[in-house]
C-alpha cells in the first residue's frame, strides 16, 4: 500500500493510526502490560499498605501516634474500652487509669493500651498517704482507705463503661512486709467490699499481693511496650535470635531493652534472656527463681510473644542505703584504727576524718548509738570507688553479694538498657549528663565535680547552674551517689567500661512509664482472643466475609485473566484490521489496473 502511496487515514492527526507498524503494536502491548500489572498491585498490595510505605512514612506515623497519646481521651467514643489499676505501695498507693481502642484483628498484635487524660491533657492518677499497711490492724479499714482512689476512678472512667472496666489492686512491697494472715484479710474485705460500692469488673483473682519478680517483670514489660519493641513488624531496629522452648526452634524478632532502677533501698535488674540454656546445672536452680517466662501474645499457640526475661532485686543496694552501710563501715573501721594505733582520727572537729566522698571542705557528722564520727570532705572521687569496693559484698553475710549473685550472660555486643531513678539522678540533676551513658566522659565529671570547694557547689547551686530537681541533699551525696553507680554498673553488673547502649532516663517519649502499665498488658492479654472469636461469630453470618483470604484470591487470579484476555482481544482486533487494510489496497491495485493506461497505449496517431 506504501508503495502505491495509500496511507493511513486522517485520523493520525488524533495520535492513533487503523495501520498498526511493528511499534505501534509494541506500544499497545506495553500500554496493555502496565495497566494490567497497576491492576495487580491496587489488588495485592492494597491490604498491605502499612507494610508498603516506605521508613519514613511509618516513622512519621509513629510520632503521631505518640504525639495523639498525650492528648485529651476521647470519652465520648463508645468504642474505647477501659482499665483500672491500683498500686498500694509502701510509702503510698496510687490510682491509674488506662484506656484502648478495638484490637486491629491482627492476633499477633497486643492491645494499644494508653494511660488516660482528663481535658488539660494531664494523665488521670491519684495518689494517697500512707501505705495499705496502715490497715493491719484492722482489716476492715482496707475499704475506706481505698475509697477515695475508687471514687476518682470512677469519676473519670465514662458510667456506661463501668462493668466492662476491670479492676486491679496489685500489692507492693509494704504488703509484703506483713505477715501472710494479716496480708489475706486485709484482700478478703476488699474483696467482699469493692463490688458492693464500685460496679467495675472485680473479682477475686483481682486483688494480690505480687512479688518483686512480678513487679520488675511488669516494669520490663512497660518499657519496652512503650518503646514499641513488641511491634515485630518494623524491622528498622535491631533484632535478635530468640529461643524457643527445647525442641531448637528458634525466631528472629525486634530487640528489647533491659532496665536498671535504683531506689533509696533496692536495686533492680531486669533484661530478656534470648538462649534457654544460659545457665549451667550447677545455676539451674536458682536462674529459675530468677527466670520469668511468659506469653504475651492473645492465643498460647503463638510464639512470637514468649519472652524469657531475667529478673533480680537487691535489697540494701539502694542509694540511700549504700551510703548509710558506707558511713558504718567508715565508722568502725576508723574506731579499731584508732584503738590498734592509739590515735584520735575522727573524735573531734579538729581532728576529722577526710572522707573521699564529700566535696572538699564539706563538714559532716556520723552517729551510730553512742559512737560519733566528725568527717570533712577531701573531693577524692577515685580514692571513693575503691573504698566502695567491700559494699558490693552485701549489707550482711545472709544476704546475697551483688558480685556472687548469679546473673544470666548479657549479650553486650547486641543489647541495650535504660537506667531509671538513681542511675538518672546522678548523670542528669548535677553532671548534666542525662541521656547517652559515657564512661570516660561520666568520670572526668563526677571528678571535677568532687574535686571542687563545697563554697564553690553551693554557689554553683544558687546561682542555677543545676537541674531544677537538684537540692542540697543531691549537692552533698552526689560524690558518693557517682561513685556508687559506677561501682555498681561496672563492678556489680560487669558492664564493659566502653559500653555504649546504655541511656539514663526519667520519661520516655515525654511521659513517666510506670509498672502498672506492664500489670495490664499482661492482665488483659487474652482480651483481643475474645475480639476476634466475636468476629469470626459474626463473620459466620456472610460466606464472603468468611473466606475473605480465598476470595481475594480469586480476585487475583480473576485480573490476570481479565487482562490476559483484553491483551489477546486486542491483538486479534489489530490482526483484523491489518487484513482489512491489505484487502483494501489489493481491491485498489485492480482498480488500478484497468484505470490507469500504461505508457505508449494511449490514442493512435
Amino acid at each position: 500500500a506504501r508503495r502505491i502511496g495509500v496511507s493511513c487515514p486522517s485520523w493520525r492527526s488524533v495520535g492513533f493510526c487503523l495501520c498498526p507498524g511493528p511499534r505501534q503494536r509494541l506500544a499497545a502491548l506495553g500500554l496493555a502490560l502496565a495497566v494490567g500489572l497497576l491492576l495487580l498491585l491496587v489488588v495485592v498490595a492494597g491490604p498491605r499498605r502499612w507494610a508498603t510505605l516506605p521508613r519514613a512514612a511509618r516513622r512519621n506515623e509513629r510520632y503521631l501516634a505518640r504525639a495523639e497519646e498525650l492528648t485529651a481521651t476521647d470519652t465520648e467514643d463508645s468504642a474505647l474500652s477501659y482499665g483500672v489499676v491500683v498500686d498500694c505501695g509502701s510509702s503510698g498507693s496510687r490510682v491509674f487509669v488506662y484506656f484502648w481502642p478495638p484490637h486491629n484483628g491482627n492476633p499477633h498484635d497486643l492491645l494499644d493500651i494508653k494511660q488516660m487524660r482528663d481535658r488539660s491533657s494531664r494523665p488521670i492518677v491519684k495518689k494517697i498517704k500512707p501505705g495499705i499497711s496502715v490497715a493491719a490492724a484492722a482489716p476492715e479499714q482496707a475499704m475506706p482507705y481505698l475509697r477515695p482512689l475508687l471514687q476518682f476512678a470512677a469519676a473519670h472512667v465514662p458510667g456506661q463503661k463501668h462493668k466492662e472496666t476491670p479492676l486491679y489492686i496489685l500489692c507492693t512491697a509494704g504488703m509484703r512486709l506483713l505477715p501472710e494472715r494479716q496480708q489475706a484479710a486485709i484482700l478478703e474485705d476488699l474483696v467482699r467490699n469493692v463490688p458492693l460500692e464500685f460496679d467495675f469488673l472485680f473479682s477475686k483473682s483481682h486483688a494480690e499481693v505480687i512479688s518483686g519478680k512480678q513487679e520488675g517483670v511488669y516494669a520490663w514489660i512497660g518499657i519496652n511496650f512503650v518503646l514499641g519493641r513488641f511491634d515485630h513488624e518494623d524491622e528498622e531496629d535491631a533484632v535478635v535470635t530468640v529461643a524457643l522452648g527445647n525442641q531448637g526452634e528458634s525466631l528472629v524478632r525486634k530487640r528489647t531493652v533491659g532496665i536498671l532502677d535504683m531506689g533509696g533501698a533496692s536495686l533492680q535488674i531486669a533484661y530478656e534472656v534470648p538462649d534457654s540454656g544460659a545457665f549451667s546445672p550447677q545455676q539451674e536452680e536458682t536462674a529459675k527463681s530468677l527466670l520469668a517466662e511468659f506469653n504475651l501474645g492473645c492465643d498460647v499457640q503463638h510464639t512470637g510473644h514468649v519472652y524469657r526475661v531475667y529478673v533480680n532485686t537487691f535489697l540494701g543496694f539502694g542509694g540511700n542505703f549504700a551510703r548509710q552501710r558506707y558511713e558504718e563501715l567508715v565508722l568502725n573501721q576508723t574506731y579499731m584504727h584508732n584503738r590498734l594505733h592509739g590515735q584520735q582520727t575522727g573524735l573531734s572537729p579538729e581532728t576529722p576524718f577526710l572522707d573521699p566522698c564529700l566535696p572538699v571542705g564539706l563538714e559532716d557528722t556520723v552517729s551510730r548509738g553512742h559512737k560519733t564520727l566528725y568527717v570533712r570532705g577531701r573531693g577524692d572521687w577515685l580514692a571513693c570507688v575503691e573504698l566502695l569496693q567491700p559494699l558490693l559484698a552485701g549489707p550482711n553475710s545472709s544476704q546475697a553479694s551483688l558480685v556472687g549473685a548469679y546473673k544470666a550472660p548479657i549479650d553486650f555486643s547486641n543489647s541495650e538498657f535504660y537506667g531509671f531513678s538513681e542511675f538518672f539522678y546522678c548523670t542528669e540533676d548535677v553532671l548534666r549528663l542525662g541521656g547517652r551513658y559515657s564512661s570516660p566522659t561520666f568520670t572526668s565529671a563526677a571528678q571535677e565535680y568532687c574535686s571542687q570547694r563545697w563554697e564553690v557547689l553551693t554557689q554553683r547551686f544558687r546561682g542555677g547552674l543545676y537541674s531544677a530537681h537538684a537540692d542540697q541533699h543531691r549537692l552533698k551525696y552526689q560524690c558518693f551517689k557517682s561513685a556508687w553507680m559506677y561501682q555498681v554498673l561496672h563492678q556489680g553488673f560487669g558492664f564493659p567500661l566502653d559500653y555504649p547502649s546504655l541511656r539514663t532516663a526519667q520519661l520516655v517519649y515525654d511521659r513517666e512509664v510506670q509498672w502498672t502499665l506492664g500489670a495490664i498488658l499482661y492482665k488483659t492479654r487474652f482480651l483481643p482472643l475474645r475480639d476476634l472469636r466475636q468476629e469470626s461469630i459474626r463473620q459466620a453470618h456472610g460466606t464472603w466475609l468468611r473466606l475473605s483470604f480465598v476470595y481475594n484470591h480469586y480476585l487475583f487470579f480473576a485480573c490476570i485473566l481479565v487482562v490476559a484476555l483484553a491483551i489477546v482481544l486486542y491483538l486479534l482486533r489489530l490482526r483484523r484490521i491489518h487484513r482489512r487494510q491489505l484487502h483494501s489496497a489489493q481491491l485498489t491495485l485492480l482498480w488500478l489496473d484497468k484505470v490507469v493506461v500504461p505508457p505508449g497505449q494511449g490514442n493512435g496517431p
